[in-house]
């Protein structure tokens, strides 16, 4: 068997892998020709298939809540750029506020049924587009751009929020990383506003780490992929308190990674589990164990909804 049909083989079997399981299974297309040959545009295609961004609202969207305030966060080395933003302030004036970094291929508008939980907690809530998602300027994002962008939507919570004992960092699947990275600049520089908790749900430990669960468990893809996410090594090092959640039912992202997070967290921490939920609904059907959670870590019992 030659070298160019067993090449040929593997990129029809990564294709169909695609195909059945797309969350984040499109930087594996690159992985074979990049081991044959090197591909041109390798990165940029990496960074495409890894966000995956859907133009447009999602299907479900039908409008922003009462009370919802869309506003805009400046950006980049200059700030010239912005991101659109969504600013739930909550009812009471005393209220927690958390920043919410969603994940990949939806942008803001396929995401209010967990912001507006999140706000049922009685956080106010601050959630962002990255830069090339929904309404936000830039083109492309990669994991440099997305981790600024959290840092500045960061600066802007603490102007809304100055209160750094009410302030909490959430983060959705990939945003879980961004989240987790977030959490970590705070932690080594001592200018950054500080939080007083993180919480990240159906996140992963490395994005080379997701992609081997769902294929190939001997690819190289540590060594392939440009976009790291690498949040075991980070959360190791974040001293603040961590609350890690996730669904047992997760057909995308396995709970054993969540897991493995919980177990390198050095700081204090708690994990739930939530039985049969899925990559997206943990928060709804773990809504009470989310608020017992509140209370054992941060110290504090959200409403009850």
């Amino acid at each position: 068997m030659s070298f160019r049909f067993s090449l040929n083989r593997l990129l029809d079997r990564l294709r169909a892998l695609v195909r059945r399981r797309p969350f984040f299974l499109g930087i594996l297309l690159c992985a074979g020709p990049l081991l044959a040959a090197g591909c041109a545009g390798l990165a940029e295609k990496e960074r495409e298939l890894t966000f995956r961004i859907e133009p447009g609202n999602a299907g479900w969207y039908s409008g922003l809540p009462d009370g919802l305030q869309e506003t805009q966060v400046p950006v980049g080395s200059e700030r010239s750029e912005q991101l659109h933003a969504w600013w739930w302030p909550a009812e009471r004036a005393d209220a927690p506020a958390v920043l919410y970094l969603h994940g990949a291929r939806w942008n803001l508008t396929g995401h209010v049924f967990r912001i507006r939980q999140l706000r049922d907690f009685g956080f106010s809530v601050l959630a962002i587009d990255y830069r090339g998602f929904g309404k936000s300027g830039g083109e492309l994002p990669s994991e440099e751009t997305v981790y600024e962008d959290a840092l500045a939507a960061w600066r802007h919570l603490a102007q809304l929020q100055p209160d750094p004992a009410r302030r909490y960092i959430y983060g959705h699947s990939l945003g879980g990383a961004v989240a987790v990275d977030l959490a970590h600049r705070l932690q080594t520089d001592r200018g950054m506003p500080a939080a007083e908790g993180l919480i990240v749900e159906s996140t992963f430990t490395t994005l080379a780490d997701i992609a081997r669960s769902l294929s190939y468990p001997w690819l190289p893809l540590q060594l392939l992929m440009s976009q790291k996410f690498d949040s075991v090594s980070k959360i190791a090092e974040i001293s603040l308190p961590v609350l890690i959640v996730h669904g047992s039912a997760d057909r995308y992202v396995p709970s054993r990674f969540s897991e493995q997070l919980y177990e390198a967290a050095r700081g204090p921490k708690k994990l739930l589990l939530i039985d049969g939920g899925s990559h997206n609904n943990s928060m709804r059907l773990g809504a009470e164990e989310y608020r017992q959670a509140f209370g054992e870590l941060f110290g504090w019992r959200p409403p009850q909804g």
